[in-house]
Parts: structure tokens; C-alpha cells; sequence
């Protein structure tokens, strides 16, 4: 058993502890005084606030003077307090080493730590704090002349501990910017937004970043082009059956594209003969690569003044078409004007039968059907199309009537367009159909 004469000795009591004993008073009042006054000053609700200013005392002057440069009021704060109880450490352990002799290291370690954390805390932290949070006015009326004085005593250290916590601040708001991808769907999916359109659009613009051209081009097959060997009345016919404002231009075939044909500029020419030149009217082409991420684009479309790039692929090729138009489809959903064809790319036959377009994106498809969007992630490989996924999974060519299932869903080929398929009937189990792998 450890007695404490085996673990301490009293001292003799000397007439000169009074004085370090007064001065661990004050300095407990003051770390106290410091402490109340971050939480009363803080806790000043507005109505506490419009009471300050109608009153105009001189305290509730220090207090609006106070609050109107809460960083130096916190630095203020923070230095005194943290100041004061490195002196009322020091002061407290020369106290006790004047009062008690200890036997042992380990416990002079133990007994000074319990006992100066626990005055500390309690007469320091604990007290002043809750005192200043049920009553935080008057607290703040008492502190705040004082602490107003104080406040100009530590200016110049204030000033540096402020430039450096805005330096802190700004560095680690632009770490925080750079927040992923993921994380921001993750924050759309549990987002409780009051409009499901709202909501679209703010997915839309998450997945902008991530989204390539080749995604969202009107592919090479569905290109509208004018070869440059036809003549004025052709082109006239193609500008009014198509309704598009700018038509590419080839020669020879559509992988060799010679410009762009602004319809507004035919305007002018509209009464000429059939074989007035408007080739010299063309406008040079703007290509761009399959894998080129849309917003990329955008901002060259905004330098350069574009509204439609061709894509190619290593070789050159001609792979498809992007407008500006399509980019912006990708956050504010489908844009129609007058001159927009108002035919589906798809009919409902039933409550699990549809007839789809063979170019639909697997992503129209899954959201017209209700299904996950991952849902063909393990078999798709690099179709972006219903035609193509079915390429994919079988393996060869498909004509019409040849069928193939994935997932439990049935996909049959109801039309073909030469080799391409052109119409494909879907057919969804009853039951909801959900990602195995998600």
C-alpha cells in the first residue's frame, strides 16, 4: 500500500506564497475574464445586438467596435488566454514545489497535471463559458471596455496571426475546391431538391466534365452534307428540307470535308441561278478529336467563335458532327425550336414493350425505361447505341428478326436501314430491373 508520506513531504509555509497565490487569482480571473468574453461576444443574438445600438453606452460602443473586426477580436482573445495560463502553469508549479517536497518523479507529474488542468478547466473554461452563454449581454457589457484596451495592447501580434490564418484560409478553400466528381453526384443523389428539373440540370452540369465528344455527336451516318459538285437548286432543296443553319460541305465523300455552308449567307444569293458558285462561300471547318471532353470544346467555341466542330478520329476520318446547340443540351436537357422534327426516337406498344431507334444512347434508353444507368456497364464495351450494344453482345451482324436477351430484356431488330439496324423492339420483364453489379 502506497502512503502518502512515501509519495510526498509538506513544506513549511511561507509568508511570500501570499503573493504568488493573489497573483494565481488574478491570472485564473483573467484566463476566465478571456474565455467568457469569445463566448458572450459570440453569442450576442441580433435583437442583443439592436439593443447595443440603441442604447449607445460606452460599453455597448466597445462592443459594436468589437464586433466589427471579429478576427482581431478572436486573435485578441486567443493570445491573452493562451498567454495566461502559460504564466499560471509556471506560477502554479513554483507554488507547489514551495509547499511540497515529492519522493517520486512519476507522481510530481501526475499530481501537478491534475491539479493545475483541473483549475484551469474549471475556474478557467468551464464556469466563465456557461455563465457567458446564459447571459451574454451583460457578460460582454462588462468585458468589453476592457478587452477593447487589450485588444490595442496586442495589435501588432493580432495583425500577424490574422494575415496568417487568412493565408490558411484561402489555401485550404482552394484545396477544398477541388472537390471530385464522385463526390458531387454523391451530394445530388442525396440532395431533397423541390424540382425534379432543378435537379436534372445540376446533374447535368456534374456530368459535363466528364462527358467526350463522341458521347453526345450526331454520328457520321446521320450527318446532313451537300457534296460541293451540286448545284445551286440541290443545295436550295437540302437548306429547306434539313431546317439546319450551317450544313458541312465535302468533296469527293464526307471524310474529306471542304467547309461549312452558313445558310445565312446564302441569303443574299437566294434569287441567283443554278449555277451560281456558292462553294466560294464556304466557311473553313473546325475539327476536333472523338476523345476531347465538352467543356473543353465550349471554351473553344467561345475563343473562336464557333458553333460547330467536325469530329475525327487518328486517321482523320469523319466520325461525326457536334453543335453548340448539343453541348448545351447536356445541362438544360432536350432544345426545340420550329425547325425541330417532333418525332420520338421512340413509342410505347405496351405497359413493357417499346419500339426503339437503333442510334438511341443507352443513356436515353435507360431513362425512358426506368432502368439503372450502369445496368449494361458488363456488356456494352464501347457501344454508346442500342444497335451498338447489340453488336457488342452478339458478336456478328444482325438483320431483321434476329433477337438477343441481356438481362432479362429482350431486344429484337424490327427494321434495317441497308446494313445498319433501324428500329429495335424492346421487351422488359414485368418485375423492376436492377444492376447485378451495382
Amino acid at each position: 500500500m502506497i502512503l502518502p508520506n512515501d509519495i510526498l513531504a509538506f513544506r513549511g509555509f511561507e509568508p511570500t506564497l501570499i503573493v504568488s497565490l493573489v497573483a494565481l487569482l488574478v491570472l485564473i480571473c483573467i484566463s476566465a475574464f478571456a474565455s467568457g468574453s469569445e463566448t458572450a461576444l459570440f453569442s450576442l443574438s441580433p435583437s442583443d445586438i439592436k439593443t447595443v445600438k440603441k442604447r449607445g453606452s460606452k460599453s455597448d460602443n466597445a462592443i459594436l467596435k468589437l464586433l466589427s473586426s471579429e478576427d482581431y477580436m478572436l486573435a485578441t482573445i486567443l493570445i491573452l488566454n493562451n498567454l495566461v495560463n502559460i504564466i499560471i502553469v509556471v506560477l502554479s508549479n513554483n507554488i507547489i514545489d514551495s509547499l511540497v517536497e515529492f519522493h517520486s518523479t512519476g507522481w510530481e507529474f501526475v499530481v501537478k497535471t491534475i491539479l493545475v488542468t483541473f483549475i484551469l478547466l474549471l475556474f478557467g473554461e468551464i464556469i466563465p463559458k456557461v455563465a457567458a452563454s446564459h447571459m451574454p449581454l451583460r457578460f460582454a457589457s462588462l468585458i468589453a471596455v476592457p478587452l477593447l484596451s487589450v485588444k490595442s495592447l496586442f495589435k501588432p501580434l493580432s495583425w500577424v496571426l490574422v494575415r496568417l490564418g487568412d493565408r490558411f484560409n484561402r489555401r485550404a478553400a482552394k484545396k477544398h475546391e477541388n472537390i471530385s466528381i464522385d463526390e458531387l453526384s454523391d451530394a445530388l443523389e442525396i440532395t431533397q431538391s423541390q424540382s425534379q428539373e432543378e435537379k436534372k440540370m445540376l446533374t447535368g452540369i456534374v456530368d459535363f466534365v466528364n462527358t467526350n465528344v463522341e458521347d453526345i455527336m450526331r454520328p457520321r451516318m446521320d450527318i446532313t452534307a451537300v457534296s460541293v459538285e451540286s448545284d445551286f437548286n440541290a443545295v436550295r432543296k437540302i437548306i429547306v428540307e434539313s431546317g439546319f443553319s450551317r450544313i458541312p460541305a465535302y468533296r469527293d465523300n464526307i471524310d474529306n470535308i471542304a467547309g461549312i455552308l452558313y445558310v445565312k449567307d446564302m441569303l443574299p444569293f437566294i434569287n441567283e441561278g443554278n449555277d451560281f458558285p456558292w462553294w466560294e462561300h464556304l466557311r473553313a471547318p473546325y475539327y476536333i478529336p472523338e476523345h476531347k471532353k465538352i467543356n473543353s470544346l465550349l471554351e473553344e467555341f467561345q475563343s473562336h467563335k464557333v458553333h460547330m466542330a467536325i469530329v475525327v478520329d487518328e486517321y482523320g476520318s469523319t466520325l461525326g458532327l457536334l453543335s453548340l446547340e448539343d453541348i448545351l443540351e447536356e445541362i438544360v436537357g432536350e432544345i426545340t425550336d420550329e425547325s425541330d422534327h417532333e418525332e420520338s426516337f421512340y413509342r410505347k406498344l405496351g405497359d413493357t414493350t417499346f419500339l426503339f431507334d437503333g442510334k438511341t444512347h443507352i443513356g436515353d434508353f435507360t431513362e425512358v425505361t426506368g432502368l439503372e444507368d450502369t445496368l449494361f456497364d458488363d456488356v456494352k464495351g464501347q457501344a454508346e447505341t442500342i444497335a451498338g450494344l447489340m453488336l457488342e453482345i452478339k458478336r456478328d451482324f444482325l438483320k431483321k428478326g434476329d433477337s438477343i436477351t441481356t438481362h432479362n430484356i429482350l431486344f429484337t431488330v424490327e427494321a434495317m436501314d441497308g446494313r445498319r439496324i433501324d428500329k429495335v423492339k424492346v421487351v422488359l420483364p414485368k418485375a423492376p430491373v436492377s444492376d447485378p453489379h451495382a
